[in-house]
């Protein structure tokens, strides 16, 4: 198996999808106003985006997004516009990581694993 793509919850793919651009992935399925969904940059997996009356309750859903340039990258973002919950920071789990909301909520966390992604120190 193979990831394909994650899909999250939103009240308004209006103001969404522009914020899914500034992050850098590109837009390959435009469906107003129920359903969007965007390539990211690197490798083929995709993320899209699905209308709902009402957002869920609770924790929700994490996503990570991998960047090789964290630092760089989340500076360019800024740049933008894009406002971060948690600037990047060394994790104890050997990852770096950079927290943020989309326009519904939901959290996306920035981050480099580098090796440590598939192959930490406590790996079975």
């Amino acid at each position: 198996m193979n990831l394909n793509q994650i899909t999250v919850p939103s009240l308004d793919l209006t103001k969404s999808i522009p914020f899914y651009e500034k992050l850098g992935l590109q837009l390959i399925v435009k469906a107003l106003p129920h359903y969007a969904r965007f390539v990211c940059p690197d490798g083929n997996s995709t993320f899209s985006i699905h209308l709902v009356e009402e957002l869920p309750k609770g924790n929700g859903v994490n996503v990570y997004f991998e960047c090789d340039n964290l630092d760089e990258h989340v500076n360019n973002l800024k740049k933008k516009g894009i406002e971060f919950d948690h600037e990047p920071k060394d994790q104890t789990w050997l990852w770096r990581e950079a927290r943020l909301k989309d326009v519904d909520g939901n959290q996306l966390i920035l981050f480099f694993g580098g090796e440590n992604r598939l192959n930490p120190p406590w790996k079975i």
